[in-house]
């Protein structure tokens, strides 16, 4: 309102001094008076409410533009007040309402070509009065054009910036639940063992079952702080703690010890910090391979193998049971193998798993990463 206001005076005060002069420079126009200048001050006052009532605005300047050049005063500012009436019905409306009611104008406006007090061009008059309302309907329709284009580019980044932002929020879920599957699924496999040994122990050498209780003790500790840790992420604001790697294989050697798997650890290479996504992945693939050893393979050890190279960090782990490895091999439930797959490959990464040729079951995975530094 504030803008149409100021137009609406400016339009005023110019077509109020401005006229006259033009008047001056067309000697066969009519006089400029009071009348005159009254037709120039409706269709500049009615500016103000162009952006409310563009139709109602373009109808008051239609007709006070039209009496004013019926009567044969001079051409002069009055007609760019009607060229805004008209950019603004063509900018503010959809094509069909703005170009009729602009044809409507155009109709109203003909009247001083065929008979006005001063001059009256005729035919000859008809192309430029066209002019008149064509030229500011094209710059108003191209103008809206232009505006819906940006407000369609602007509502599809921002759908954009919200798929992104779902999509991304359904990726980090998907990792916490591998994180989450992971912990609970490991300390569960080592404590369940560590409690059948407990059990059988009891009856016959109570004073040995302490040491597994002490060990399912142990095991379910570590698994909840390690569970707290995980699940810290999804509280707002809350900070995450450093997350496994491969520095910690050696307490989970010691913890799967107590389940009663045996590990043999063995470390080629100089040791280096990796990167933290990578790290949290190679561990997370020993674990993985490690629990499936506890749970199906129906022996007490296993070997793990971890090799740190230039370019890449390969980790591989082996067994010689003759267990259900093909359950572990076929689950696509999107966690076990599959959530493994899912790790090493977003790493840009290879994992191969699947029965030994002389017996028992093998997981490897090749990790690429850049020179240490």
């Amino acid at each position: 309102m504030a803008a149409d206001a100021a137009l609406a005076l400016v339009l005023l005060g110019f077509g109020l001094l401005a006229t006259g002069l033009a008047g001056d420079n067309q000697p066969a126009s009519t006089p400029v008076d009071a009348a005159s200048r009254v037709l120039i001050a409706v269709a500049a006052l009615a500016l103000l409410l162009r952006r409310r009532a563009p139709i109602a605005t373009l109808a008051v300047v239609t007709v006070t533009t039209s009496a004013y050049l019926v009567l044969g005063y001079p051409y002069g500012p009055i007609l760019v007040v009607f060229l805004i009436a008209v950019y603004t019905v063509a900018v503010r409306l959809p094509v069909r309402p703005a170009a009729l009611a602009a044809a409507g104008a155009f109709v109203l406006l003909l009247a001083h070509v065929f008979g006005s007090r001063g001059p009256a061009p005729g035919w000859a008059g008809v192309l430029p009065a066209s002019a008149w309302v064509v030229v500011p309907f094209a710059v108003g329709v191209v103008v809206r054009v232009n505006r819906e284009s940006a407000a369609r580019s602007r509502a599809e980044a921002a759908r954009d910036r919200a798929e992104q932002a779902r999509r991304q929020a359904d990726e980090e879920r998907l990792r916490i639940a591998q994180e989450v599957h992971d912990v609970v699924g490991h300390g569960l496999a080592a404590i369940s063992m560590q409690a059948e040994i407990a059990l059988h122990l009891l009856p016959k050498r109570p004073e040995q079952a302490e040491t597994a209780l002490t060990a399912i003790s142990r095991t379910s500790r570590e698994a909840l702080d390690e569970l707290r840790v995980t699940l810290g992420a999804v509280r707002q604001g809350a900070e995450r703690g450093p997350v496994p790697g491969l520095a910690r294989l050696p307490a989970l050697r010691d913890r799967l010890a107590g389940a009663g798997l045996a590990v043999d650890l063995r470390v080629v290479g100089q040791p280096w910090d990796l990167p933290a996504a990578l790290d949290l992945t190679a561990y997370r693939v020993v674990q993985e391979a490690l629990t499936n050893v506890l749970r199906h393979a129906g022996v007490a050890d296993a070997e793990v193998r971890v090799d740190y190279r230039a370019d890449e960090v390969t980790v591989e782990v082996t067994d010689r049971g003759t267990g259900a490895g093909a359950a572990f091999v076929d689950d696509e439930s999107g966690h076990g193998l599959a959530g493994m797959r899912e790790r090493v490959a977003a790493l840009g990464g290879r994992l191969a798993a699947g029965p030994r040729t002389g017996g028992g079951f093998r997981v490897y995975a090749r990790l690429p990463v850049g020179p240490a530094t």
